[in-house]
């Protein structure tokens, strides 16, 4: 019996041991640090405690931060949705050619670095920027405005940053549903609407769910997007734990704030993980 307990166990399986250096790896750089933070947010001069949380949402200015960063991670995640979806649909409907150049369009915007496309959305969103002539063209605004160092502005920018991590998980959904469906919906005699709203999004629930996931946690952890695009004015709880850190030198602070965010981060890959597998479970 212990023969055979012993043969079935994985670690003799030397194809196992070359995931250490990763596991090394992401402990030293990634757990330890994250271990380090949560242990300072619980310390304090007499021992464990939980004061810095008491004190933090005792304040009604780190409650209007959290608010700002959930709000933005929602707009920038619900923005992303709204052009992603239908983006994903066409391209998995599109021809090789065509497929193959919307991918590269799609893709290639991830080499940039996030401090060069934040810099190059300030051009944009400046009162002489391409969204400001934009709209005063299509007669939405009678006089050119600035979106710079503006919520919407912010919006505009993570969104465009963010929107390859909703187009792809969505699009990897998609081309695997068999576009015969719809025929056969069409057949038995539903409507164009009722066919996509009853087949299409259902099927597709998997990929939006991964795709939000992505999005919104990368907006509520997002540090120099909004450092860029707004400023210091609007804090969120990225921002407010950078401030701890470099410039009031808090570390109990920035350590509460850190595990707060880390928190809510976490929570929203767990939960979209759970959603996604009982998604596809069920279609």
């Amino acid at each position: 019996m212990k023969a055979a307990a012993a043969a079935r166990s994985p670690w003799r399986d030397p194809v196992i041991w070359l995931a250490v250096p990763a596991i090394v790896y992401l402990l030293v750089l990634y757990a330890l640090p994250l271990l380090w933070l949560l242990t300072k947010s619980f310390i304090g001069p007499g021992g464990f405690t939980l004061r810095p949380y008491i004190d933090f949402f005792a304040d009604p200015f780190n409650w209007r931060v959290v608010w700002n960063t959930l709000g933005i991670a929602l707009w920038v995640t619900l923005a992303c949705l709204i052009v992603g979806y239908p983006a994903a649909f066409a391209l998995a409907r599109a021809g090789a050619a065509l497929q193959i150049a919307m991918l590269i369009a799609i893709i290639l915007p991830l080499s940039i670095g996030v401090v060069v496309k934040a810099f190059a959305w300030q051009i944009v969103l400046r009162r002489d920027g391409v969204v400001s002539q934009l709209l005063v063209a299509v007669g939405i605004w009678d006089e050119p405005q600035r979106l710079l160092f503006t919520e919407p502005g912010l919006v505009l920018g993570a969104a465009n940053i963010f929107l390859p991590f909703m187009i792809l998980p969505i699009y990897s959904v998609v081309k695997l549903i068999d576009p015969r469906l719809l025929e056969a919906g069409a057949t038995l005699g539903a409507a164009p609407l009722y066919r996509f709203v009853k087949i299409m999004v259902p099927l597709t629930l998997p990929g939006v769910v991964s795709g939000v996931a992505f999005v919104f946690s990368m907006s509520v952890s997002m540090y120099v997007v909004p450092s860029l695009l707004i400023g210091d004015r609007f804090q969120t709880l990225s921002t407010l734990t950078g401030r701890s850190f470099l410039f009031m030198r808090n570390e109990q602070l920035g350590s509460t704030t850190a595990v707060i965010l880390l928190a809510m981060a976490v929570g929203v890959v767990v939960g979209s993980t759970w959603l996604a597998r009982r998604l596809g479970g069920s279609t």
